[in-house]
């Protein structure tokens, strides 16, 4: 009877309107207690609608659990539960930019120290409403070593492949060049000229190296070892990333923009480990704007984190490909292996750096990652506030 009922208010109402305020009407049924209700509260994902403030407008039975939602929601909001999430990067987005999808792997200390994947995907500038979805990942955080052997003996059969085909190229560069030098030896009639001998040797020296890099990747992927860490400037290696790659940058007709503080703040890292992060990202990049484009890198600080941001103008990333995006071998490329950005979230895991995505589909993606400053100050994380004195914005 009650749910009949239901029906008929909602029958009624919508004949009543007009497709403009349909959508608004929607989402205010959210809080209508009935079959919504009882279908979200079955899920063991959480779901939240939040407003641009961060208010929570809605949630189910699964995020109070995940997140220890107080019953009294007046004067709380997300960013007190999830706090490191980059919400001041999310919300400077302007309202006719309030489409973009965010994807995040966070870490969060209360009511139980767990894990979870944080999917934003915002309704648009219409209503200024997002939806949060919420899916605990702490049990595939924490696999055991046989989970993983199996991971790894799957990657190298669907890597073999990759790899044969990609140290092609560099090979026959390789061997052309060996050969001009030969020809130019083994003539004595031809002068010898030793400006343009230096350069195929260089050129040939960078053929070993990007070689040495495919390797080295692949052996990262299927073998991937703890990192060394020591203090590193993050723009350097940037910049020795960005030389590594220069000619297949300049390959693809992309103008490559990179912005960083006259002194950046130092971090704690793998140089290998993360060069190779580094070089994934851009390649995704790359591969991302097959008609050329535009790569904006930018770093930025604060107090306790050091930000680069790798935004590129390609096709972006959609809702149903962002949900798998850390999901090992899936990949939307004709010859992906799928493994790219599994690599890169572990190499961010154990550097305790986290990685954030944000895209929207034809317009381009953006990653960010967040890397803890040496010497930050450490945080006791209380349990989280219920009034309005906290700051609104991480």
């Amino acid at each position: 009877m009650a749910k009949q009922k239901f029906i008929d208010r909602l029958i009624q109402r919508m004949d009543s309107m007009d497709s403009s305020n349909l959508q608004s009407f929607l989402l205010k049924l959210y809080h209508e207690k009935g079959f919504l209700d009882t279908l979200l509260n079955a899920m063991q994902e959480g779901i939240l609608v939040i407003n641009r403030d961060l208010r929570i407008i809605y949630h189910n039975h699964a995020a109070a659990e995940l997140l220890g939602l107080p019953e009294d929601l007046a004067g709380v909001r997300l960013s007190q539960f999830l706090t490191n999430v980059n919400w001041r990067k999310i919300m400077e987005l302007d309202e006719e930019e309030w489409l973009r999808l965010s994807s995040q792997e966070v870490e969060i200390m209360y009511p139980v120290h767990r894990y979870v994947h944080f999917y934003l995907m915002p309704h648009g500038a219409e209503d200024g409403l997002g939806t949060v979805i919420l899916r605990d990942i702490t049990e595939s955080r924490t696999r055991t070593l046989q989970e993983l052997e199996a991971e790894t003996d799957r990657a190298i059969s669907m890597l073999a492949a990759e790899v044969a085909h990609e140290i092609g190229n560099p090979l026959n560069s390789l061997y052309l060049n060996l050969q001009l030098i030969q020809q130019e030896l083994a003539d004595d009639e031809i002068e010898f000229d030793r400006r343009e001998a230096a350069e195929m040797i260089r050129i040939a020296r960078g053929e070993v190296e990007r070689l040495d890099n495919i390797i080295n990747q692949f052996l990262h992927a299927i073998r991937p070892g703890h990192p060394k860490l020591i203090p590193l400037d993050a723009a350097e290696l940037l910049i020795e990333t960005l030389k590594f790659m220069n000619q297949e940058i300049d390959n693809r007709s992309i103008s490559v923009n990179f912005s960083h503080p006259e002194v950046l703040p130092m971090i704690s890292g793998d140089a290998g480990q993360l060069k190779q992060a580094f070089y994934n990202i851009i390649k995704n990049a790359v591969q991302a704007m097959p008609e050329g484009g535009v790569l904006a890198i930018s770093s930025e600080f604060d107090a306790d984190y050091v930000t680069l941001e790798f935004a590129d103008s390609g096709q972006g990333i959609s809702a149903e490909q962002l949900a798998r995006l850390y999901q090992p071998f899936h990949t939307t490329k004709e010859n992906g292996s799928g493994i790219g950005m599994m690599i890169i979230e572990r190499v961010m895991r154990e550097h305790g750096a986290s990685i954030s995505v944000q895209t929207r589909e034809g317009r381009g993606t953006s990653i960010l990652l967040r890397f803890p400053r040496i010497g930050r100050r450490l945080h006791i994380l209380p349990q989280p506030p219920r009034n309005d004195e906290t700051e609104e914005h991480d």
